[in-house]
């Protein structure tokens, strides 16, 4: 779904982050959504403007993407028989 939308779908519109409500200070987690929805279309300028961390938190997520769809292929792949 995130290929379906806009790079900057994200861009506009309120922090909900609760240290920057509260505290009004970034945390180190703000801004990673945005980050990674341009990483996400190749945009890497912008991805590391609104958060460094995308870089270490991109290839994590990928590979834990990667890690579901090989279980869900599995899993239709060999079915469990739980008549037997």
């Amino acid at each position: 779904v995130l290929w379906l939308l806009p790079a900057g779908y994200f861009d506009e519109g309120t922090s909900i982050c609760p240290s920057m409500f509260i505290f009004g200070i970034e945390c180190f987690g703000c801004g990673i959504t945005r980050a990674i929805m341009h990483l996400h279309h190749l945009d890497f300028d912008e991805a590391v403007y609104y958060n460094k961390f995308v870089l270490f938190f991109y290839p994590a997520l990928v590979v834990i993407w990667a890690y579901w769809v090989k279980s869900a292929y599995q899993r239709i792949k060999n079915p469990v028989n739980e008549l037997t």
